[in-house]
């Protein structure tokens, strides 16, 4: 059985690039496009990580992450930054909101799975 990765991003391109390198590695992988699909779908889902654009529609990533991690069921499924938002506080502060990680735009397609996977420690799927 496959890890569920629910991976929150606006843009088309990256979200095929992405998309392509986890199903590749066996991930099951579930798409949203903007802050509030990414809170509906994991309410329904219960994935095993999430992916989170930090710039996105409707409901940025920050936001979107607070409201997932205040959902009891949802309060310990990691959620990774993946963003093109470069700058060293940009990446403090998202671990101090509780992200797990933060994975840089334009992503690596060599080590974007795993960079991911450590995330996924000890969860069906992970490597």
């Amino acid at each position: 059985m496959s890890a569920k990765i629910l991976l929150a991003e606006d843009n088309a391109a990256n979200r095929y690039l992405e998309t392509f390198l986890l199903e590749k590695a066996g991930f099951t992988v579930i798409h949203a496009e903007n802050g509030n699909d990414a809170l509906r779908l994991a309410l329904f889902n219960h994935p095993d990580l999430v992916l989170m654009d930090l710039q996105m529609p409707e409901m940025d990533g920050y936001e979107s992450a607070r409201r997932i991690h205040a959902e009891p069921q949802l309060a310990g499924t990691p959620i990774v930054a993946v963003t093109s938002y470069a700058m060293t506080r940009d990446r403090e502060k998202a671990l101090k909101l509780g992200f797990a990680g933060y994975i840089e735009k334009p992503i690596r397609p060599q080590t974007f799975v795993s960079e991911i996977s450590h995330f996924l420690t000890g969860k069906a799927g992970s490597s």
